[in-house]
């Protein structure tokens, strides 16, 4: 269990994500509270502009409603062109419109927050929530250092792109084009938060009780030097907004070892919130991660993260349908990573955190280059806590070849929750199939046991010859493995007749034109490569 102390400085102010222990909502695979302290961070380095010819920067920055409006900080060049600097206020307080304008990129400037706390059951700050802000197609809005966004509970972001204009967030050093295709951690990153169920409370004690009888407002929380920021409720139908066609690259400032964001982090959001077509790229921690609530989320590709491409905590309740996940070769932990609880025993007693955490995936395809095997425990998907999982017509790439599993079960209660796996492919030879945590104590499981449950469902081989072509598209021995009709499983999942996320390549296009081309992964994008920008009129 990662049970680290996490912090988050954003602009001129310190966002410590300290929780009450092994579920940060900062951390790789571990939970906690966000913490904003004031603090002013050295200066980072101006990268030397390499100047461009291309666009030319907008007159002037438009007009929107929040107090203080957008400053106008000047011009950046790059290789794309000559961009107007906009910097948004650090409070969007009235609904508000970033529309796109050619030459212009919005920069965050710090902490960013949308409305303020509507409070555990949307009844706080009457008259100051309800903030909704819309981000056009097209929109490009960057980060630096320790700069991120907060949607706070009971607010909403709209960043609805297109398949042709995704909204991009990213870094200056991504707009100087300075970023590589190794780069990282150039800030903060993406933070929805809502009124969702979550299993773990600010306060340490866990929610005993499917109902909230033991604990009927159980949250987590952004506590600051002056204001305490909550997330969580009794509302898994809540809505943080919609957030589709977007890439987020280059995230995750890192502040201390281990201490920073995910491209997209959610606490609590709601089933009400809308994620779909995201495209996460060289998160420095996990490419995305979930803290209770529920979520839908369809079209999901994770590129290059250097921990866990999928990371659900807390109490959270997530469908994933059609996901990609490739890692580059020089950095990454397990791709999934599922935990439910805070409060565990080291002694393995009884795991009573409620809800429990509960993910589906259905038709992906990972491909597993750098799973973290420094100890002989590293897995490409690791499920622990007493989370509930099942995975059907998925195809994992176990290239690291090295110690590696396909998967590592922790705890009986965990494979005990086991939903189902069913048509699901993984090269794992004879000895890397599946792996326990190989404990003393009797809750512990054995590989024996763990294999045993896997293999269970329905065409599930753990020793399968891997023919991807185009790193994710399916050969001649994915096409010809059975497929499993996943929509009795959830209303959320179609019926479909291959297993993994790209049936032939034709179904590329799913995920083409609102994702970026790199080395690690090539989709064909019209959008371009990662390390540069796209040109939209």
């Amino acid at each position: 269990m990662k049970n680290i102390q996490r912090t988050l400085i954003i602009g001129c102010s310190l966002v410590a994500l300290a929780g009450c222990g092994a579920d940060e909502i900062v951390s790789p695979g571990t939970g906690g509270n966000i913490n904003i302290d004031i603090t002013n961070p050295a200066p980072t380095p101006t990268p030397t502009p390499t100047g461009g010819t291309g666009v030319q920067p907008a007159a002037e920055c438009p007009d929107i409603f929040s107090t203080g409006g957008l400053a106008d900080q000047g011009t950046i060049d790059g290789p794309t062109g000559e961009y107007r600097v906009c910097r948004l206020p650090t409070v969007i307080d009235r609904s508000d419109t970033l529309p796109f304008i050619r030459g212009l990129v919005y920069n965050l400037g710090g902490q960013v927050f949308v409305g303020q706390d509507s409070g555990f059951d949307g009844t706080q700050n009457p008259g100051s929530t309800g903030v909704v802000l819309t981000v056009e197609p097209g929109v490009i809005i960057y980060g630096q250092g320790q700069q991120a966004l907060i949607v706070r509970r009971g607010n909403r972001l709209i960043a609805d792109g297109t398949a042709d204009r995704p909204i991009i967030w990213t870094s200056r050093d991504n707009i100087r084009g300075v970023a590589g295709n190794e780069s990282q951690q150039q800030w903060g990153g993406v933070v929805l938060l809502g009124r969702g169920r979550v299993s773990d409370c600010s306060n340490g004690v866990e929610n005993l009780d499917n109902n909230f009888t033991q604990n009927p407002t159980c949250q987590q929380n952004l506590e600051g030097a002056a204001v305490a920021i909550p997330y969580g409720g009794n509302n898994n139908n809540d809505s943080s907004g919609s957030f589709t066609f977007n890439q987020i690259r280059f995230s995750g400032f890192e502040i201390a070892p281990g201490n920073e964001l995910q491209s997209l982090t959610t606490g609590g959001a709601g089933v009400g919130t809308t994620i779909s077509n995201l495209m996460s790229f060289n998160s420095s921690d996990d490419g995305v991660e979930f803290f209770g609530g529920q979520l839908n989320i369809r079209n999901l590709a994770v590129i290059g993260a250097s921990d866990d491409s999928l990371d659900v905590d807390t109490g959270a309740v997530v469908n994933v349908d059609t996901m990609i996940a490739v890692q580059r070769a020089s950095t990454g932990d397990s791709i999934i990573e599922l935990d439910s609880n805070n409060q565990r025993s080291p002694n393995f007693t009884p795991i009573t955190a409620r809800p429990i955490t509960r993910l589906q995936v259905n038709n992906f395809t990972f491909v597993a280059r750098s799973v973290s095997t420094a100890t002989g425990n590293g897995a490409v998907i690791r499920a622990r806590g007493g989370a509930a999982f099942g995975l059907t017509n998925g195809v994992i790439d176990r290239l690291d070849g090295d110690n590696s599993f396909c998967f590592r079960f922790d705890e009986d209660e965990t494979l005990a929750a086991l939903i189902g796996f069913d048509s699901v492919v993984c090269d794992g030879g004879a000895d890397r199939r599946a792996r326990g945590d190989r404990g003393s104590n009797p809750n512990s499981t054995t590989d024996a046991e763990v294999l045993n449950a896997i293999t269970a469902g329905s065409n599930v081989d753990l020793n399968f010859a891997i023919t991807l072509t185009g790193t994710v598209v399916n050969g001649a021995n994915e096409t010809a493995h059975p497929a499993f009709n996943a929509a009795p499983r959830s209303s959320f999942f179609p019926t479909r007749t291959f297993i993994g996320a790209i049936q032939n390549a034709a179904g590329l296009a799913t995920f083409r034109n609102w994702t970026c081309n790199s080395p690690t992964m090539d989709f064909g994008s019209s959008t371009g490569a990662c390390t540069s920008l796209p040109v939209f009129n």
